[in-house]
């Protein structure tokens, strides 16, 4: 379950989308963002063939989501510049299919980069497109953490490369140069390196040591509902499985990852 919205499921716009985020967010639009929660919806479809977009799945398993505009160039701004920003910001994004009676959960999605092609508006003239290069968020953390951690770079230099994780590509070239797989392990290095076999919640000695001779510790993004995916290394924590287990199933689970959120402050500041 994602914001609780389960996989396959086909849920009402009006009542299980507006009506779960207070009312918040266009009733139109195929954006959907909200004042005062951390998510951003987007609803594909075959109308939308009718306005200039035509989304589809790659054979290399992204799905290509053209941003909004109907007349004239799309510019990267409101719910356009919501989804590049998504990661940085902190917010899940998640990708519906409207199915005609409703709109059916895919699941989360992480931003890999966007490109621009050409591609008739709602008139049919000719504009330049924003087309968006979504990845199944399950699918980046699980490859992230099955990847191997380098073992010979610098702290300094691993923390170079989780904070260049947070920044958007903007283009194609860059976002196959640095795809959203690297840039996950990249924060999961950094984070499991700065820890340095250590808990960053309880401060104990990890609790077991891998296959590979590294202690076993987890990463937990602190802002976000969903764990995996590249974010801010100042708001993902290493943990133990204990303490992980702890914020997402315990009774006091949002306290306690209130209380980690405010001791990142000095683990690693945000300024």
């Amino acid at each position: 379950m994602t914001w609780g919205y389960e996989a396959g499921r086909v849920y009402n716009r009006t009542n299980d989308i507006h009506g779960r985020f207070k009312g918040e967010g266009s009733r139109q639009s195929g954006i959907i963002t909200f004042a005062t929660h951390p998510v951003v919806v987007i609803i594909s479809g075959k109308t939308g063939i009718a306005h200039g977009y035509a989304d589809r799945w790659r054979t290399d398993g992204a799905f290509e989501y053209f941003g909004a505009g109907q007349i004239g160039d799309m510019v990267m701004l409101r719910g356009n510049r919501a989804i590049a920003d998504h990661s940085a910001d902190g917010k899940s994004l998640l990708l519906f299919f409207d199915t005609g009676n409703g709109l059916r959960f895919h699941g989360e999605m992480v931003c890999e980069g966007y490109h621009i092609e050409r591609a008739p508006d709602q008139n049919g003239d000719k504009r330049d497109a924003i087309v968006f290069e979504l990845r199944d968020l399950e699918a980046v953390a699980i490859k992230a953490v099955d990847a191997d951690l380098p073992t010979d770079v610098s702290l300094d230099e691993l923390r170079k490369r989780a904070l260049a994780a947070v920044e958007t590509p903007t283009s194609t070239s860059e976002s196959k140069a640095r795809t959203v797989y690297q840039r996950s392990r990249d924060v999961r290095a950094y984070v499991l390196a700065r820890a340095n076999g250590v808990c960053e919640g309880c401060e104990k000695e990890a609790p077991f040591i891998r296959v590979d001779g590294t202690p076993y510790l987890e990463p937990h993004h602190l802002r976000r509902i969903s764990d995996g995916g590249p974010d801010d290394p100042r708001f993902v924590i290493g943990i133990c499985p204990n303490c992980h287990r702890q914020v997402h199933h315990g009774i006091d689970g949002v306290e306690y990852n209130t209380a980690l959120l405010k001791k990142m402050k000095s683990i690693e500041p945000t300024t």
